[in-house]
């Protein structure tokens, strides 16, 4: 028998190059935003500064906060059916 070698990283948050994937998010979109507006400097640091918070916002709060306030709020609706609907704030039992 032989020894399996598992990834180290195999909880690790998917990443690009040296950047987790959810911090290049708003970099990304205000690249796009710049681009179509014609200025394009302007909303790369403007993109920067709002990753840079989002990092700080994202370390000072439990894994999978952003996900669960996106839910709670209505921006990611999930279709299963042991997900209840966000907006109902009652249930009857």
């Amino acid at each position: 028998m032989h020894a399996l070698d598992l990834p180290r990283g195999i909880d690790d948050p998917p990443s690009l190059l040296l950047w987790r994937l959810d911090d290049l998010i708003p970099l990304m979109l205000m690249l796009i935003i710049g681009i179509l507006a014609d200025r394009l400097l302007l909303f790369v640091l403007l993109g920067l500064g709002l990753s840079r918070l989002y990092g700080r916002f994202r370390d000072s709060r439990p894994d999978g906060f952003a996900l669960h306030w996106a839910y709670w709020h209505g921006l990611v609706p999930l279709g299963a059916r042991s997900c209840p609907n966000p907006f109902s704030r009652c249930w009857r039992g």
